[in-house]
């Protein structure tokens, strides 16, 4: 049985890189790659962090890629500077020296040339906004063809958004973060005829990263992958915290875990609701995760991140 081909394109957030380190652990993918957008991160120690916990799974033939895509809405400064903390870990800082690859060319670029060279359609997995991707189509807008599916962690469809009108003056607090960096990017990729699997708040609000379960990660620190996701865990208990990322790519290992819905949406790209996934008849059809078995999926990371 052939395996799944997947490229990963995340945003350098804290379970982005749980995310990426998840997506290493399934033994039926082939990563073709991992692009860092430069949204919910700074760039540089992102990509370095990435390198390194790729290192540390012994995946350092795998690509990294960094893209030069710009949003419209940056992420606050207090969320993006994570990136120079999970790069600092002693875990993740034992060697002199980066075994990973940083290719040359931009992520938006590397992704086109992975899409272009890939026998099969690839699956792409986006952590982040979508920018890199629609930045790609545009270029290039035959690699559509190649693009099997995008599962997206993104957007909220019957909740409200994570964009805090406290934070974000002239908001309705209708968006979700990784919308809202780049609305028209999103809208551009609504534009085409590519399978979207959303994971949205309205299933990640229900799936929170507890104590207990930061603890059980605790308890398997004789595992580096256990120790290092308990680290990274450990850094944002102390606020409203969720599987975003990491339930969205869990979906590619078990989809039945999953029960998916479809809807039709449309991407707000202006005024108060700039970012907003709106439901909206005749829209752009799309899937959202809506429910997930829960004690399954918290057994399925434990079990993956034991080693």
């Amino acid at each position: 049985m052939s395996k799944q081909l997947v490229l990963m394109d995340h945003d350098g957030g804290v379970d982005d890189y749980l995310a990426t380190m998840l997506l290493m652990t399934m033994d039926h993918i082939q990563p073709l790659g991992v692009v860092v957008t430069p949204a919910d991160c700074y760039a540089e120690p992102a990509v370095s962090a990435t390198r390194k916990i790729l290192d540390l799974m012994q995946c350092s033939h795998i690509r990294v890629a960094q893209s030069t895509v710009r949003g419209i809405n940056p992420f606050p400064r207090l969320y993006r500077r994570d990136s120079f903390v999970i790069n600092h870990l002693p875990i993740l800082n034992q060697s002199e020296t980066i075994r990973t690859s940083l290719v040359a060319e931009p992520g938006q670029d590397f992704m086109i040339r992975v899409l272009q060279e890939a026998q099969e359609p690839v699956t792409l997995m986006v952590t982040g906004p979508l920018t890199t991707v629609a930045t790609a189509i545009n270029k290039v807008p035959e690699i559509e063809a190649k693009i099997q599916k995008i599962v997206w962690m993104g957007g909220a469809l019957n909740v409200a958004g994570n964009v805090e009108k406290n934070w974000e003056p002239g908001q309705d607090g209708s968006a979700e973060w990784n919308v809202y960096w780049d609305p028209i990017s999103a809208e551009r990729v609504w534009q085409t005829q590519i399978e979207v699997i959303m994971c949205p708040l309205d299933l990640t609000n229900n799936v929170p990263v507890t104590s207990e379960i930061v603890y059980k990660m605790g308890k398997q620190r004789q595992y580096p992958i256990s120790d290092l996701a308990g680290q990274c865990y450990a850094l944002v208990i102390p606020q409203d915290y969720y599987f975003w990322d990491v339930l969205a790519t869990a979906y590619l290992a078990h989809p039945e875990f999953y029960q998916l819905q479809e809807w039709e949406t449309e991407i707000i790209t202006t005024g108060l609701s700039q970012g907003r996934t709106k439901i909206v008849p005749r829209g752009r059809k799309i899937y959202a995760m809506v429910m997930v078995d829960k004690e399954a999926f918290y057994a399925y990371i434990l079990q993956q991140w034991a080693r």
